[in-house]
């Protein structure tokens, strides 16, 4: 195959941080997309096989963009960048993270850092109800909370109501010392992890003690009407069918509701279907709710998280395969003796 080349100019005050420290972002570069850049004068060089340096370029320029707009470039973004010039879509992460939801209390901006969060985002926006089901780090609770809160702030809605089935993650803890919030303060700490992180905890302190804010396991939700609420029910592959219907049918006038889960980790006992999976089947053709399926790609913590989950999906899949055909094989040979005609019958030598 003959050699291609493609060229790109940039800017000398941004080249440490499109390059990352000791150039490994840009050797990430070279090796994903098998390309060699040769730097000369602040322009890059970049030569290999097919289209490999016009992914280069893409990814190079796509990361300058990144660089340009005051944003940090992290490793996160780099990988994404290269998966989709992997695949040869147009387009990077400057341009969904430019969709600023908030900042939080230290001034970070909060966005979508892919695709699959881009359209899980404006989902929220245009629809009353949205399901985010996704494996972990996808930022399905994070991205959530940051459009709850922008919500509350720009008086769109008078309240945030987050919400968790208060369920083991397969260990039993037992008896739990303190009054009735600090028993459930537990199932529930990852929300307000995310409210202090976004909101600040002395604004969320405030809120949360006008009863402007609410933090409650699910079971708290019966018999209630919530009205002009942003309300969000997180870890929902953990509720049961009726619990799932008990929930949907709380919501008033002028609520938003999202929906978040992993139908790969559901802490229920053995065999119970769990009330997101009803949900789904249920719920797909109704008009104004939306199903947001995000997948490993969408995944933005650490790098290992994201093959972990890859990981795992393979392992799974490769579970499930086997037992179809093992249960293809038993049908097959019960087809087999039913038609020779040797099927045992009761007192039948």
């Amino acid at each position: 195959m003959a050699l291609a080349e493609s060229r790109i100019e940039i800017p000398e005050g941004l080249q440490s941080q499109v390059f990352g420290q000791f150039d490994n972002y840009l050797k990430k570069i070279e090796r994903t997309l098998n390309v060699t850049v040769i730097s000369r004068d602040g322009e890059l060089k970049i030569v290999g096989a097919g289209s490999g340096p016009e992914g280069a370029r893409k990814v190079l320029e796509d990361l300058c963009q990144i660089a340009s707009s005051g944003r940090e470039i992290t490793q996160q973004n780099v990988d994404y960048d290269l998966s989709l010039a992997l695949e040869h879509v147009d387009g990077g992460v400057s341009q969904v993270s430019s969709d600023v939801i908030c900042h939080t209390v230290s001034g970070k901006p909060v966005s979508p850092k892919t695709y699959g969060q881009k359209n899980y985002v404006d989902s929220i926006r245009e629809h009353m109800i949205t399901f985010g089901i996704g494996p972990a780090g996808t930022g399905k609770t994070y991205l959530a909370m940051a459009m709850a809160i922008t919500a509350f702030k720009g008086e769109e809605v008078s309240r945030i109501i987050m919400t968790r089935p208060a369920i083991e993650a397969g260990e039993k803890l037992g008896f739990l010392p303190g009054d009735l919030q600090s028993k459930v303060d537990p199932y529930l700490r990852p929300l307000y992890d995310a409210l202090y992180q976004i909101m600040g905890a002395e604004s969320c302190a405030k809120n949360l003690e006008k009863g402007l804010i609410e933090v409650a396991p699910l079971a708290y939700m019966r018999g209630r009407t919530l009205d002009n609420a942003f309300i969000i029910l997180d870890e929902a592959q953990n509720t049961t069918p009726a619990q799932m219907k008990m929930f949907l049918t709380r919501i008033g006038f002028g609520s938003k509701v999202i929906i978040t889960g992993d139908l790969t980790q559901k802490d229920l006992p053995f065999e119970s279907k769990s009330g997101l999976e009803v949900a789904v089947d249920v719920l797909r053709k109704i008009e104004d709710i939306a199903f947001c399926r995000l997948t490993s790609k969408d995944v933005v913590r650490h790098p290992l998280v994201q093959k972990i989950v890859q990981a795992y999906e393979a392992y799974e899949k490769k579970h499930d395969t086997e037992l179809r055909k093992r249960d293809q094989g038993r049908i097959r040979s019960g087809r087999e003796r039913r038609g020779s005609g040797y099927e045992s019958h009761p007192g039948r030598t």
